[in-house]
């Protein structure tokens, strides 16, 4: 196999829930060939032999909810940003203008992510927020613009149900149901921005696929879990809010970040008991929602590609373990993402991997320890895209 890697010695989190010490991984041709204990993997016929002792291998993670920049160059560069954090994949959802984010997703960018797109979401009417996403008033205005949406084949539909705090109209049943019905009758499934309970108790009804962020306003009652339940396929992103709690040293994002602004982060960080009052129901939900064994995938929303760490950590803080928080960021939200040849270190699937120097099962925030990030089999140039963002 003079084409092969052989990676040996590192403790190997396969992203299904399984752990593999002392892990021989053979690559070849960007794919996975042969994964397992080096005692029973010899692998020494490889043409390259690399030694990963101590190091910890996990898969990429797979950004579920995201928001990507419409300009081509900007795009490439948080495409590529993405990549240094150790994520192999992120989904724009329904804030992309124009045809850039449609035409990226078949391309091969060197060093960067791949991506998705959701183009333009739906939502009613909010004058002063953006005018990107179609504002539909109407049965027929909601079932056009699906239709629009899936002349374009888009990866999925995104809808906002939410009425900002008061000061707007929020999608109606009549309308959501709507699209949901245009979408599916389309072969597209639909994502929903939600922020009330009663609303999630209505998409439900009407057919939703996922959720875009947890629910906010109060805790899960039993009705929504039971009608969950009735309908398992349907996954939570929880994209969790901040925790109103300071962050502590942000060196870990140096690579990209400048400094200034690394020091004027720190700076600012403080308590904030309403932000903490916020993340305690969205984490309580996530919580009790995980038990109930809803499938919960992994998205940060914004536009900042570190923030997945944060994420991770977060999701730890809400009261999931390291393992589970793990299993949603990887091969779960590769599934709700329907990308079939990622999100697992396995036998056939892309060698999309992380390199760790620490173990983040024992401490989650030992992701942004990294080392060096392949995604199909290929090294990214972390050192050259930090040149690039620092403007080195």
């Amino acid at each position: 196999m003079p084409n092969a890697v052989a990676y040996h010695g590192a403790r190997v989190i396969t992203g299904d829930g399984a752990v593999i010490e002392d892990a021989t991984v053979i690559v070849e041709n960007g794919v996975f060939t042969a994964v397992g204990p080096s005692s029973a993997i010899d692998g020494s016929d490889a043409g390259t032999q690399i030694d990963m002792s101590g190091k910890t291998v996990m898969p990429t993670l797979n950004n579920a909810h995201f928001h990507l920049p419409s300009d081509r160059a900007a795009r490439t560069a948080e495409l590529q940003q993405a990549a240094y954090y150790g994520a192999g994949a992120a989904s724009s959802f329904g804030l992309d203008e124009g045809t850039v984010g449609l035409e990226m997703r078949s391309e091969s960018i060197p060093d960067a992510a791949r991506s998705q797109s959701a183009g333009r979401g739906i939502t009613a009417p909010e004058p002063g927020r953006s005018e990107v996403p179609y504002w539909v008033t109407s049965e027929a205005e909601a079932r056009a613009a699906v239709q629009e949406l899936a002349s374009l084949d888009v990866d999925i539909v995104k809808i906002w149900v939410d009425d900002r705090g008061g000061r707007y109209e929020r999608l109606s049943p009549e309308l959501y149901g709507a699209v949901i019905d245009e979408a599916h009758a389309n072969g597209l499934r639909v994502t929903a921005h939600v922020f009330r309970l009663e609303d999630a108790k209505g998409l439900l009804e009407a057919g939703i696929d996922q959720f875009a962020h947890g629910i906010r306003d109060m805790d899960v009652d039993d009705e929504v879990i039971e009608m969950w339940k009735a309908r398992p396929e349907v996954v939570l992103i929880p994209n969790l809010p901040g925790p109103g709690v300071p962050a502590g040293d942000l060196s870990w994002m140096s690579g990209t970040v400048p400094a200034e602004r690394i020091a004027q982060m720190e700076a600012n960080q403080s308590e904030n008991p309403a932000a903490q009052e916020a993340f305690g129901i969205q984490a309580r939900n996530l919580v009790r929602l995980h038990a109930e064994g809803i499938p919960v995938a992994f998205g940060t929303d914004g536009g900042n590609s570190w923030t997945v760490h944060q994420e991770l950590e977060d999701m730890v803080r809400a009261g999931l373990s390291p393992a589970d928080v793990i299993v949603a960021a990887t091969s779960t939200a590769a599934a709700t993402m329907e990308l079939e040849d990622t999100g697992t270190i396995a036998v056939g699937k892309s060698a999309d991997f992380i390199v760790l120097d620490a173990n983040p099962l024992d401490d989650i925030t030992h992701t942004r320890m990294i080392s060096d990030v392949y995604l199909h089999g290929s090294r990214v140039d972390r050192a050259g895209i930090s040149s690039r963002l620092l403007g080195g």
